[in-house]
């Protein structure tokens, strides 16, 4: 199973910069996929952005070159970055892992995926 622990959450004002932060833990032997979304009392969670363990990055249509997600493979870490926070970008932030990697006797066990409880991002005016 997968823990996922997120931090780097809090209040920033509009304009600074923030980074989030989620490390993986737990009996696995890799992961996959990464990523961040994130939800709002007025919205449905929804995907921010997304990396593999190979580098390649996803970006919802909205980021807009505003975030920029990469990934520390060895220590099974994901992070969210923006230098220039907008009040829009409150919500509550989840990290995400897809394809859990289990190492078995004759083969690798590629499927699942966990949640990380979340952490919350206030951007004031």
């Amino acid at each position: 199973q997968v823990q996922l622990v997120e931090s780097g959450g809090g209040l920033v004002q509009s304009g600074g910069s923030l980074r989030l932060s989620c490390r993986a833990s737990g009996n696995f032997f890799s992961i996959w996929t990464m990523g961040w979304y994130r939800q709002s009392p007025q919205k449905e969670r929804e995907l921010v952005a997304t990396v593999t363990s190979r580098g390649t990055t996803n970006y919802a249509d909205f980021v807009e070159g505003r975030f920029t997600v990469s990934r520390d493979n060895a220590e099974n870490t994901v992070y969210l970055q923006r230098n220039s926070l907008k009040p829009e970008g409150t919500a509550d932030y989840y990290c995400k892992a897809e394809g859990i990697v289990v190492r078995r006797e004759t083969y690798y066990h590629t499927g699942g995926e966990g949640w990380g409880r979340g952490t919350q991002v206030t951007v004031s005016s």
